[in-house]
């Protein structure tokens, strides 16, 4: 049905028209006031904070002086942080697909993995990768399989990123269950009644319409993955965690290193979050008709 266009003769004005248009610039107005007033109550709790903080003796002209120390492992953590969002959303998607399997071999896998990763700590899972696996490859050295020992002993780096990998896969999984069970059973039937396999209707109708669903989500997972690599620090990687507390143990000063790296951790959030939200809105004119 064509939409017909009103149009008023030359001189007159349209009153819905032009209350609209006042009431969306109100609304504007309103919005503006209120990012301001924020605005204004977020420096004044830095300022109290930074006040306090100069009676607590912080030394601000020592973070300006060494704050480059640890900005140089700004991108060591990006890179860990990428790595492994990269590799846990494989796994996820792998888990996932076997959570919603009809196979009992599938589900007892994924399930247990899920289950096992979900109720450990990430520190723990760090340590029994970095020096629990080492010991296996011993092990098999011992039994005349030197080649396969070797792959077990892995270097601080690579334990990082299989540590986090594992860790945010198990919990991304979940999400990508609920994405794809999202997308209605509808889309299903009507795809294996024109002859589609499992494999051929998930990759064609599924998965790109669960995407929109589940890249948000993704987005929350990496950002909350940047601050948790930080623990990869006790294996002696040279991130930013790593670099403030090396570099404050030379001269005891824990507070300035320590909130260098948590004003870098915050902007790189920050930062992370608008990408993230860009990401969003590009996806949504996407599905627009």
């Amino acid at each position: 049905m064509a939409l017909e266009t009103v149009r008023h003769p030359p001189g007159m004005n349209d009153p819905d028209l032009d209350m609209g248009l006042a009431l969306l610039a109100q609304k504007r107005k309103e919005r503006i006031i209120l990012v301001v007033k924020i605005g204004v109550v977020w420096i004044g709790l830095v300022a109290f904070l930074l006040a306090v903080l100069l009676q607590l003796r912080f030394e601000p002209a020592y973070v300006f002086k060494h704050y480059n120390f640890v900005l140089l492992g700004l991108w060591t953590t990006i890179g860990i942080s990428l790595a492994s969002i990269a590799f846990a959303t494989i796994l996820a998607l792998l888990g996932a697909l076997g959570r919603l399997s009809n196979s009992a071999i599938a589900q007892g896998v994924s399930g247990l993995y899920v289950s096992l990763i979900r109720g450990t700590p990430l520190l723990i899972q760090i340590y029994l990768i970095y020096l629990g696996l080492p010991q296996i490859g011993q092990q098999l050295n011992l039994l005349g399989f030197p080649q396969l020992g070797r792959l077990f002993t892995l270097t601080a780096l690579q334990s990082g990123i299989l540590a986090l990998s594992l860790n945010y896969g198990a919990y991304m999984t979940e999400i990508f269950r609920a994405g794809i069970q999202s997308i209605s059973h509808g889309q299903r039937e009507a795809a294996e009644s024109i002859g589609m396999t499992r494999w051929q209707y998930m990759r064609r109708i599924i998965l790109p319409q669960a995407v929109r669903v589940i890249i948000p989500d993704i987005g929350n997972q990496f950002i909350a993955m940047q601050k948790d690599s930080a623990q990869v620090s006790v294996m002696g990687i040279w991130e930013m965690t790593y670099r403030a507390n090396r570099f404050a143990r030379q001269d005891s000063k824990f507070l300035e290193m320590f909130l260098t790296a948590a004003l870098f951790y915050w902007f790189l959030t920050i930062f992370s979050s608008w990408l993230e939200g860009l990401l969003e809105r590009r996806l949504a004119h996407a599905y627009e008709r």
